[in-house]
């Protein structure tokens, strides 16, 4: 079975505090993402005003439970209170080869 990528693209919302919003993310990933089933890996990336972030799982229902779980999280709400919702796309996707 592949590994699995959960994508997410997104803008921030105006006049958001890059330093800030990285250290959000480093402690959502390192306070609850990385303890979920299944986790491999994460990067965020940025172009401009656009941001990614890709979290790699072993199997597809390992992503799909954690981007589904309904567990309350103070990491994941401050994470979230940096987002345009209006923005953001979600995928997954299944890792073919790697290198």
């Amino acid at each position: 079975m592949s590994n699995v990528v959960f994508f997410n693209s997104y803008k921030l919302k105006k006049g958001t505090n890059i330093p800030e919003f990285l250290q959000a993310v480093e402690t959502l990933i390192n306070e609850h993402v990385s303890k979920q089933k299944g986790f491999i890996s994460s990067q965020i990336t940025a172009d401009g005003d656009n941001w990614a972030d890709f979290t790699t799982f072993e199997t597809l229902q390992d992503a799909k439970n954690f981007a589904e779980s309904d567990t309350p999280n103070s990491h994941a709400e401050h994470f979230y209170s940096f987002l345009n919702f209006n923005s953001c796309i979600t995928r997954y996707y299944e890792v073919k080869a790697a290198y």
